[in-house]
């Protein structure tokens, strides 16, 4: 469906106009494959290959352009910017097989670049297409390899340079009758995938609809030596009963097939059991990979909007917020009534904004840490919430004081006794920034969501040991992030229970200072 051809052509069968096309192979006129040997030094590269020949094909501008906008649009989503998949397409007339797929350092690979004059080694083009508004987004790809891959013809003419550019001298135009097509991959399974999309698009172009020629690949050293396209439909099966009960409906066999068959399958009731259809997934249709998807096909040709628009008695359709998000928005209501303004910084920080401008010290069991950071502000997932505070109001300083701003969310812990080995803790803090200390300020805002809470205070004597009544009660504390004297734990009695829930001060000068905050 990402072309004029492959939507026309499902809409029609859709609509019952046309049949789903049957995709096959045929040898050529003389008798014999094209074939492509690939040499085991891809295997630094880009170490599979696969291609069909699209023969006696006829162009028009419009059909030209719609060939050229689906490679465009198969190398930006399913190819991944052509890391994975790059296509390349010539005029077969002007080439002579057989085809060899060779990997070599760049100053030996030489040749005119699609739409150029000038002869190029892979270093100079690599040079000359770094301001191109478009080739220079995908020269990242090879540019640092030893090798690069090259496509040639049996006379050495370079056919491409993927995954970068094609070679001028086989270049496709509208008088072109007979296609070569060659795609290089890191991936198995999506070099094939391209190559079935791509043939059974423009195959109905060919003077006989529907046809492909096959090459051969000759790839002895990583066992993929193979005859490509493959265009024989997937077998699979699904259950009567499971799609029956997915959609809520109560179709036969039969029923489903005739579904099936508006949306291109080839189905059949099953003769080994009543309760399963056979199904041939053609090959356009590589997202289906499990029952599923088949049931969603069904329900698509049924029509959504004929779907019961509920299922008494087998679904519950009421939804409830999780607890943990429900307190989280009492606090953030509390917080924001009492004029504080919420603020949302990233997940991830740098090390050192978490631990050591801190005052802290990393004990390596804490943190859950990046593999491969791509900046040193991104390297660990955050421990707390006190260095996004403390970085908004380094990039607000400009607004009056006081800022008042305070953040409810997530922070995580590596946690080895799970199976993910962290856990997240759903976390509250505030920051208050003037002329003064605002010591009081945050106390205040602390009682206010306490008392919100249902949390009694309780003074020094009723939170000592001995007594049994529930609430909270502040005891000074000695932690290196606030300013010695100026800090207090948070304790919390509940069922008996005793716990450190939190902790607030002044924060201390050193810390101030990494964060640029006088």
């Amino acid at each position: 469906m990402l072309c004029f051809e492959g939507i026309s052509l499902m809409l029609n069968v859709f609509q019952g106009r046309a049949q789903a096309p049957t995709y096959r192979t045929i040898t050529p006129p003389n008798g014999k494959l094209q074939t492509i040997t690939v040499h085991e030094e891809t295997s630094q590269i880009r170490p599979y290959v696969s291609g069909a020949v699209l023969r006696n094909i006829k162009f028009t501008p419009e059909r030209y352009e719609s060939f050229i906008a689906l490679q465009d649009k198969l190398h930006q989503n399913l190819a991944r910017q052509r890391t994975l998949v790059s296509i390349g397409t010539h005029d077969l007339d002007t080439l002579k097989g057989p085809f060899t797929y060779e990997a070599l350092p760049p100053e030996e690979i030489s040749f005119v670049p699609l739409n150029r004059q000038k002869k190029m080694n892979g270093a100079e083009l690599m040079k000359f297409y770094e301001s191109d508004k478009h080739i220079s987004r995908f020269l990242h790809i090879i540019r640092d390899s030893p090798v690069y891959p090259v496509i040639y013809d049996s006379r050495r003419t370079v056919c491409s340079l993927p995954p970068i550019i094609n070679g001028n001298h086989s270049k496709i135009t509208l008088n072109t009758k007979n296609i070569f097509m060659e795609i290089t991959a890191l991936d198995k399974t999506k070099v094939e995938i391209v190559n079935n999309i791509m043939v059974a698009m423009f195959s109905q172009y060919c003077e006989e609809p529907s046809t492909v020629e096959p090459i051969k690949v000759i790839s002895p050293h990583n066992h993929e030596s193979r005859e490509v396209p493959n265009l024989t439909p997937r077998e699979t099966q699904a259950e009567v009963s499971y799609i029956n009960a997915c959609c809520g409906l109560s179709l036969s066999a039969d029923e489903i097939c005739k579904h099936l068959k508006r949306m291109s399958f080839d189905a059949k009731p099953s003769k080994s059991s009543r309760d399963l259809v056979d199904v041939r997934v053609p090959v356009t249709r590589a997202d289906v990979l499990h029952q599923c998807d088949i049931m969603e096909d069904v329900a698509i040709a049924y029509g959504f909007n004929n779907l019961k628009r509920t299922f008494p008695g087998k679904s519950g359709t009421i939804g409830q917020p999780l607890m943990v998000n429900k307190l989280a928005d009492i606090v953030r209501m509390e917080a924001a009534m009492a004029g504080w303004s919420e603020v949302m910084p990233l997940i991830l920080c740098s090390h050192d904004e978490n631990f050591a401008w801190l005052n802290r010290k990393d004990d390596g069991n804490t943190a859950v840490k990046l593999a491969n950071p791509k900046t040193a502000e991104y390297q660990v997932v955050r421990t707390s919430l006190i260095p996004g505070l403390l970085k908004t109001i380094k990039e607000n300083k400009h607004h009056s004081v006081p800022i008042k701003i305070f953040e409810v969310s997530d922070v995580a812990f590596k946690d080895m006794s799970l199976e993910r080995k962290s856990r997240n803790e759903r976390h509250f803090a505030a920051a208050w920034y003037g002329k003064t200390s605002g010591f009081e300020i945050v106390h205040g805002l602390l009682d206010r969501v306490m008392l919100m809470l249902k949390s009694a205070f309780l003074t020094h004597e009723e939170g000592l040991e001995g007594t049994h009544l529930d609430g909270y009660w502040i005891e000074e504390v000695d932690d290196p992030t606030f300013f010695p004297g100026h800090a207090a734990a948070i304790h919390l009695r509940l069922n008996g229970k005793q716990h450190v829930i939190g902790v607030f001060g002044i924060l201390h000068p050193t810390v101030l200072e990494k964060f640029e905050l006088k």
